[in-house]
C-alpha cells in the first residue's frame, strides 16, 4: 500500500513538473514574441513598445550621447540599444575631433541603423604629394582608392592613394584612338577627345569612357592595371551606343543600348546578344536582373504610352511594373530583403516594393524641382536625385523624402555617404541627406577636380596645383 501512495506521489510530482516545464517554456516563448515585436518593460516598470538602435562611427569609439542625456551601457559606439517608439537625438563625440547629430525616428520593433557617422580630426597636418597642374582631370575609382590623371597627351596616370606612399604607373592610350596624333619625332602623341562620361567596375581596375570628338562619339573600356588588354567599343563592335553600363564586377559584361534597342554584350567572347528590349528610353540593373522605361506597343502612334518593366538575364518573360504618358527615369536598388524600383517622372518620385504578385507602390513624393539625374546608394539604403545644386534624398530607413541645397554650382561623392561642394574655394561636407553640414578646408580648393576620402585615413583635394593628403586620424 505504502508503494502504491510512493508511486502515485513520484507520478504526480513528474506529472507537476512536466506542465511546469511546460508553462515556463510557454511564458518564454510569449515574452521573447514580446520583444521581438518591441514591447518592453521601461525603468517605471511600464509596458511600452520599442525598438533598436545600433550605431557605428568612423574613428570608432565615439562617445554616445541620447536625448542630452548619456546612454548608459551604450557609451561608445559600434554596439546596439533598445530605445522607445518614437524621435530621439542622437549626438556623436570623440576628443580631438568634431561632433555628429541627428533626429531619428524609431519604430515600433524595427532595427534603425546609423553606420554612416563619421567624425572628422580638427588639427590634421596636410602636404602637397604631387603636381597635377598639367592635368585636365583626376577620375577617382568607386572605393575612392585609385585614381587616373588625364591630360591632353596618350600617356595617362593611374595612381594608388591608399597607399603611405603614393604609388604611379603609366597608361597609354595611344592604340584606343584614332584621334590622337603623333607629331615627328616625338614618343607622345596629342589626344584631342574630350570626356563626357564615366564609370568604373565594381573592382575599380577597369573605367568607362564616353569620349566625344570632333567626327564621333566613342565607347572605350580601360583595363587599368593591364593597358594593354583595354577595348575601344565603339571600333570593336562597329557600333554607336546610345548608353552603355558595366554589368558585372569585372566588366566581362555590359548592358547598351543601341537604336534605343537593349542589347548584353560579352567581352569575352566578343559577342552582342539579340535584342532584350526595344524603344528603351532608360534602364538599371541589380545583380541579373534589368529595369526599364520603354515606349509600348500601339497599335495607333496618336497616343504613345510608356511602361517601366522588369527582365532578367536569360529569361524572355518581361514583368510590367508600371504604366505612363510621358518617358521615366528608373532606379533599382535592394534594401534590406526587398528590391525597390523608384520611377522618376518630371519631379514626381514613385517607389515600388516587390512582392510575392509583383510589384505595390510603397511611396509617391511630388518634389519641388525636376531631377536630371536619379542614383542609388552604395547598399540601397537612400536614393538620390539632383539637378544643379538642388537635391532630394529618399531615405529608405525612414521611408522620408527631404530636399536640400549644396552651396555651390558643384558636387560629388566624398566617401560612400557623404557629398561635398566647393564654393569660393572652401571645402565643405554633408551627409547623404544634407544634414551636419561641415567645412573642412576653408581656401583654394579646387572645384574642378574630385575630392575623397580613402582608406579612412586620408583626406585628398587638388590645390594651387598640387594633389593635397591631409590625414584624418590621430597618428
Amino acid at each position: 500500500m505504502k508503494s502504491t501512495k510512493s508511486q502515485q506521489f513520484q507520478s504526480l510530482k513528474i506529472i507537476i513538473s512536466e506542465i511546469i516545464m511546460v508553462l515556463v517554456v510557454v511564458v518564454t516563448v510569449v515574452i521573447l514574441a514580446f520583444i521581438v515585436s518591441g514591447y518592453w518593460v521601461n525603468s517605471k516598470f511600464e509596458v511600452e513598445r520599442q525598438g533598436l538602435l545600433q550605431v557605428s562611427s568612423i574613428p570608432t569609439g565615439a562617445f554616445v550621447q541620447i536625448d542630452g542625456e548619456d546612454a548608459s551601457w551604450l557609451s561608445v559606439t559600434n554596439t546596439s540599444k533598445i530605445l522607445s517608439s518614437g524621435e530621439h537625438t542622437v549626438e556623436l563625440s570623440k576628443e580631438g575631433y568634431d561632433s555628429w547629430s541627428k533626429t531619428i525616428d524609431i519604430s515600433d520593433g524595427l532595427l534603425y541603423r546609423l553606420h554612416y557617422p563619421r567624425l572628422f580630426l580638427v588639427n590634421r597636418t596636410s602636404e602637397p604629394i604631387l603636381d597635377v597642374s598639367a592635368t585636365s582631370k583626376m577620375l577617382t575609382s568607386p572605393d575612392h582608392n585609385w585614381a587616373v590623371l588625364t591630360n591632353n597627351t596618350s600617356k595617362w596616370t593611374l595612381l594608388e592613394l591608399d597607399s603611405e606612399v603614393l604609388q604611379q604607373s603609366e597608361i597609354n592610350i595611344s592604340g584606343l584612338f584614332s584621334e590622337i596624333h603623333l607629331e615627328e619625332g616625338s614618343e607622345v602623341g596629342l589626344f584631342e577627345g574630350e570626356i563626357v562620361g564615366t564609370d568604373w567596375s565594381n573592382d575599380s581596375e577597369h573605367l568607362l569612357l564616353k569620349i566625344n570628338t570632333a567626327n564621333a562619339t566613342s565607347w572605350v573600356i580601360i583595363d587599368t592595371r593591364h593597358p594593354e588588354r583595354s577595348l575601344n567599343l565603339t571600333k570593336e563592335f562597329a557600333a554607336d551606343f546610345d548608353d552603355v553600363k558595366i554589368m558585372d564586377r569585372s566588366a566581362n559584361t555590359l548592358l547598351v543600348t543601341r537604336n534605343h534597342n537593349l542589347h548584353r554584350v560579352d567581352l569575352i567572347s566578343k559577342s552582342v546578344s539579340s535584342v532584350l528590349v526595344q524603344n528603351v528610353f532608360d534602364f538599371d540593373y541589380y545583380n541579373n536582373t534589368v529595369v526599364f522605361s520603354a515606349l509600348a506597343e500601339q497599335e495607333s502612334t496618336a497616343d504613345s504610352e510608356y511602361y517601366v518593366g522588369e527582365l532578367s538575364i536569360g529569361d524572355t518573360e518581361i514583368k510590367e511594373i508600371s504604366r505612363s504618358q510621358t518617358p521615366t527615369r528608373v532606379a533599382v536598388s535592394k534594401f534590406y530583403d526587398d528590391t525597390y524600383v523608384a520611377t522618376l517622372q518630371d519631379n514626381q518620385l514613385v517607389v515600388y516594393r516587390a512582392n510575392q504578385k509583383g510589384y505595390g507602390q510603397c511611396l509617391h513624393e511630388d518634389l519641388s524641382f525636376s531631377p536630371a539625374k536619379m542614383e542609388t546608394g552604395h547598399q540601397g539604403e537612400f536614393i538620390l536625385l539632383s539637378n544643379e545644386n538642388h537635391l532630394a534624398t529618399l531615405d529608405m530607413e525612414s521611408s522620408v523624402v527631404r530636399e536640400w541645397e549644396v552651396e555651390g554650382n558643384h558636387f560629388g561623392w566624398l566617401d560612400n555617404d557623404m557629398l561635398y561642394s566647393v564654393h569660393e574655394s572652401c571645402l565643405i561636407v554633408y551627409d547623404y541627406d544634407g544634414l551636419n553640414r561641415r567645412e573642412l578646408v576653408s581656401n583654394n580648393v579646387s572645384s574642378h577636380f574630385p575630392v575623397a576620402i580613402t582608406d579612412d585615413k586620408w583626406l585628398y583635394y587638388v590645390s594651387d596645383g598640387n594633389l593635397i593628403r591631409e590625414w584624418l586620424i590621430e597618428r
